[in-house]
């Protein structure tokens, strides 16, 4: 019997190589007729496998020339929240020659790394829905079109976990255990003291992050290692220009092995009361959607995984950061 997580990975990477005469056949054998995909901005919702093809992948194949998937993580289970069902989240790169616009951003004519966080829930053995998150903030600034005007850390392409095991880990029995720390971390995460943006049970001997933990952030905010960077490069900007939001609302939380995955669509609900990417405080209260990916050991989280829908937060902002990429110069020779 195969693993229907390989099943999946396997027919994700199909999707995108398999030729455009073969495409809408390959599709049907994994792919609900009326599967129903929601995209981060400027995509949305796709409802039916027709659209998901016309919306979603053949922008793709079209953009990305020698497009293939990079999975750094790919895993399975039961939904743990009340809605249930059966769910498989990678995290990924669309890799290829960015030679055509995708979702009206200029291309580069250059290799670029996509990356992506994706939710899949599955049954009989077909997707009938998912979420996505594109971190199309990152592509931009691969094309030298970064519209912000700085980032709280360091820019980089997303590593894999320093295990290497990410992908269809083999030691299923721990993910409970995995998704439970995670959930104990989530939880505490809610209380917060202003001044230091601590929040109890994070660090310390008895805390739930790895003194050494890394942090890999979307574009905009960057990656950062430790307690004290992840407050640096993230908390302390994002609390000081929301203080108010609130987080949770997941609609799945899954583990897997020492990995756990979850995601709210959206998670946040917010107030922008700070200045936060170089745009004052507007007033207005906001959403936020997010998809968190992790890696435990037998009690503690050593690395972090995060996409957020920037673009959807810039546009609730009042910024277009798609048209104000194209009005930048680009890479030099472009």
């Amino acid at each position: 019997m195969t693993d229907p997580r390989a099943d999946i990975q396997g027919f994700l990477g199909g999707l995108l190589r398999c030729r455009e005469a073969d495409l809408e056949g390959y599709a049907a054998a994994f792919l609900a007729e009326d599967a129903v995909f929601d995209i981060s901005a400027p995509v949305e919702r796709l409802q039916g496998r027709r659209a998901i093809l016309s919306g979603f992948i053949r922008p793709l194949r079209t953009a990305l020339t020698r497009l293939n998937r990079r999975d750094e993580l790919f895993i399975g289970g039961r939904n743990t929240r009340a809605n249930g069902g059966d769910w498989m989240a990678s995290l990924t790169h669309y890799v290829g020659r960015f030679s055509a616009p995708l979702f009206g951003i200029l291309p580069s004519d250059r290799m670029v790394f996509l990356r992506a966080g994706e939710f899949y829930r599955i049954e009989e053995g077909r997707i009938v829905e998912a979420r996505i998150i594109l971190d199309l903030l990152d592509l931009m600034r691969q094309t030298g079109r970064f519209p912000l005007p700085f980032s709280y850390g360091t820019e980089m392409t997303f590593p894999g976990p320093v295990t290497h095991d990410g992908v269809i880990p083999p030691d299923r029995e721990t993910g409970a255990r995995s998704l439970a720390i995670v959930e104990a971390m989530l939880g505490a995460l809610h209380d917060y003291d202003p001044t230091t943006f601590g929040s109890q049970s994070q660090t310390g001997s008895d805390g739930l992050w790895d003194d050494d933990l890394m942090w890999y952030g979307p574009g905009g905010i960057g990656s950062t290692t430790g307690w004290d960077g992840f407050v640096d490069h993230h908390r302390a900007s994002f609390l000081g220009a929301f203080p108010d939001r609130k987080g949770g609302n997941h609609y799945c939380r899954i583990g897997d092995g020492s990995y756990a995955a979850v995601s709210g669509w959206p998670s946040m609900t917010m107030t922008h009361l700070g200045p936060y990417l170089g745009v004052a405080p507007t007033g207005r209260a906001m959403t936020l959607r997010v998809m968190d990916f992790y890696r435990c050991t037998d009690r503690k989280i050593a690395e972090n995984w995060v996409l957020l829908d920037y673009i959807d937060l810039l546009n609730q902002m009042g910024r277009d950061p798609i048209s104000d990429s194209n009005r930048l110069g680009g890479l030099p020779g472009q």
